[in-house]
């Protein structure tokens, strides 16, 4: 949710850094030649790209980029005065589409609002995801949906036949209705003051979330959860539109949300900030052989100017590169708390130390 926002760069400048096949280029005339981090990012027609703390998906030789449309006013409801959680109204989700991840041609609002229900204006939609299902040829798009105030704390899911949409919305829940965690004790069961106790009924809370694919074509949820306390892992249904019942906790109490998970030689990576609302901190970068653990937490994979605070940013995405085993696309957000549609994009190449971790540094330019 916003109520923490920390951005995660990956920088390096030490020796024996393997560097993404992402190069640098020349300026060429007409469209976008690189990406410019933090600059106004234009679409084809010329109009700012407005796909916030979205994601990537790479489907027949083509880029196409979710994200949360921002227009409008930024105003602080007084539901969320006491940590600063400005907003604007829900307008929907957009899509654009690309060949180069340089120009994205814009497919509008593929997931527009709707007033009354879940996707009303006052609610929250945020951090939208969209992957493929192999199996029933749709595409699905995870979402976190919430209350005003974000006491809901829900998963949304919607469907398309197309990835440019329209998409028709499903449902919102919570997951893991009545399943305990995986290796959970009699006694644990017990404690009641403790949140996935409380919520064992009625389902587990989902804010900041993102989706995963595996190798072997299974889904998985990311999830900020227990009042952002822990993250939730959890296996999603063959259809991708729900969760097995399956799921993990990890890094309990460390107050981790905006989770980036790519997997590289076999080893699972998560990226997350810590919750600090819209100020910016710094990122956590976290390892695994099993996507079911244990995870083990590494440390700020940023470097440079700025990287304890993320280069002033969240991440929201990792997009690997197509054609090039083992790039990978740090996709991060820089919020404007006070003017969110004036909120930028901050994508970086993905280095790797020798030991296989992930390193972020700061370019002013560059070319995928």
């Amino acid at each position: 949710m916003r109520s923490s926002l920390v951005p995660v760069l990956v920088c390096s400048a030490t020796a024996g850094l393997a560097v993404s096949s992402l190069s640098f280029a020349k300026e060429t005339v007409g469209g976008n030649a690189m990406i410019r981090p933090a600059e106004v990012w234009k679409d084809t027609s010329g109009k700012p790209i407005d796909a916030h703390g979205g994601g990537v998906l790479f489907h027949n030789g083509t880029y196409y980029w979710y994200g949360e449309i921002k227009q409008g006013k930024t105003y602080l409801p007084k539901e969320n005065a006491s940590w600063g959680g400005t907003r604007v109204d829900v307008e929907g989700v957009s899509c654009y589409a690309s060949k180069d991840l340089l120009n994205w041609e814009s497919h509008g609002n593929v997931l527009p609002a709707v007033s009354g229900g879940d996707l009303d204006p006052k609610k929250v939609l945020e951090r939208p995801k969209v992957i493929y299902n192999a199996k029933t040829k749709k595409f699905v798009m995870w979402f976190h949906s919430d209350s005003l105030d974000y006491a809901a704390a829900r998963c949304g899911v919607a469907v398309s036949d197309k990835p440019t949409g329209p998409f028709t919305y499903v449902k919102s829940f919570r997951p893991d209705v009545g399943q305990w965690p995986q290796g959970v004790t009699e006694d644990q069961k017990k404690d009641t003051k403790a949140a996935w106790v409380r919520d064992h009924e009625a389902g587990q809370m989902a804010r900041d979330l993102t989706v995963f694919v595996d190798d072997d074509g299974k889904g998985y949820l990311f999830a900020a959860s227990e009042d952002n306390a822990t993250m939730h892992i959890s296996e999603l249904t063959d259809d991708y539109l729900g969760t097995t019942g399956k799921y993990i906790r990890i890094f309990e109490g460390r107050s981790m949300e905006a989770p980036t998970v790519f997997k590289r030689d076999g080893k699972y990576h998560l990226i997350a900030s810590g919750c600090t609302a819209w100020a910016p901190n710094a990122a956590r970068s976290c390892v695994a052989d099993s996507i079911w653990g244990p995870w083990t937490e590494i440390g700020n994979p940023c470097e440079g100017d700025k990287a304890n605070i993320t280069f002033e940013s969240q991440g929201t995405y990792v997009l690997p590169v197509a054609g090039k085993p083992g790039s990978f696309i740090f996709m991060s957000d820089r919020w404007n708390k006070d003017n969110l549609p004036d909120s930028r994009y901050i994508w970086l190449p993905i280095a790797f130390n020798d030991k296989g971790h992930a390193v972020l540094r700061w370019q002013d330019a560059w070319k995928p």
